[in-house]
């Protein structure tokens, strides 16, 4: 079985329930303490063993691109200063060997569409999918997870949670079917309303797929909103081929809601002694 190589990060939206912090910053690039959520996203993919990151960007996030890239000025200046601790914050040595590249994604309609502009980098070969908004702090990188089972299984992947029922509606939800004690997918339905919902079992913004995806997603026609929604590929999909679910193990932060956003700075704070120190006293 071909090894996962290559990884999609969409990047593309507009970030509007974070205004006015996003109007000239990409929501990707607030930070969570000190690093932005972005680098969260990027570091678990490499720690899975991806070898090229392929943003699906837009004219406005400009910054994500600058960030991954050398800033030789500032480097000359720690250097100088005698802060050379700090160089290997901004340049990491794990991402030396790594590839980063860009595609424009012009207009939004979905993320089924932000998918299928990756197409033409892909060819025949697996690869993931990472919605940076899905923080994830795990022991072992959740992709990683993920791609355990798409080699045992030799099946596409897809990482679930377990959610409240008073939230199912926020959430593609799987209905899942057990072989052989190993998790698969018998069917998955978008933001199901909680009385309707197959399962307790959400779809979180981490996927592995064969190639096969984008064929399906060819086939997607737009929805209400004008956008072109993976979900409906998958259900495609799930017609010709088995899908596995990833019920990974680890701590998930929504943020992309301010709520969870603040749960995520507060989680990742408390890691620090320091910061940890000083948050005491609110709690």
């Amino acid at each position: 079985m071909k090894k996962i190589k290559k990884a999609v990060l969409p990047v593309a939206g507009f970030g509007t329930r974070f205004l006015p912090a996003t109007k000239a910053i990409p929501k990707e690039m607030l930070p969570i303490i000190d690093k932005p959520l972005i680098e969260y996203a990027v570091e678990e993919a490499v720690d899975a063993g991806i070898e090229e990151i392929i943003f699906i960007t837009s004219h406005t996030k400009i910054a994500i691109e600058n960030h991954f890239d050398s800033n030789f000025e500032l480097e000359e200046k720690l250097e100088k200063s005698n802060k050379k601790e700090y160089i290997s914050l901004i340049n990491p040595d794990k991402f030396k060997n790594v590839r980063f590249t860009y595609v424009r994604q012009k207009s939004q309609k979905g993320l089924g569409d932000a998918i299928s502009h990756a197409s033409h980098l892909i060819n025949d070969e697996p690869f993931a999918i990472l919605l940076a908004d899905d923080l994830i702090i795990s022991d072992k990188s959740c992709l990683q997870q993920l791609a355990e089972i798409y080699y045992e299984n030799q099946a596409s992947v897809l990482g679930v949670n377990r959610v409240q029922k008073e939230n199912i509606s926020k959430y593609g939800v799987i209905e899942p079917n057990v072989i052989d004690g190993n998790l698969f997918i018998k069917n998955i339905i978008e933001k199901p309303s909680p009385d309707k919902a197959p399962s307790d079992l959400a779809v979180v913004g981490r996927y592995i797929f064969d190639s096969e995806i984008f064929h399906y997603l060819e086939q997607v026609t737009e929805d209400g909103s004008n956008e072109i929604q993976l979900t409906d590929a998958i259900q495609l999909m799930l017609s010709d081929h088995k899908i596995s679910a990833c019920e990974y193990h680890g701590n998930k932060f929504d943020c992309g809601s301010k709520s969870g956003y603040v749960e995520a700075t507060v989680f990742m704070g408390l890691k620090d002694q320091d910061i940890a120190k000083a948050l005491k006293k609110y709690f």
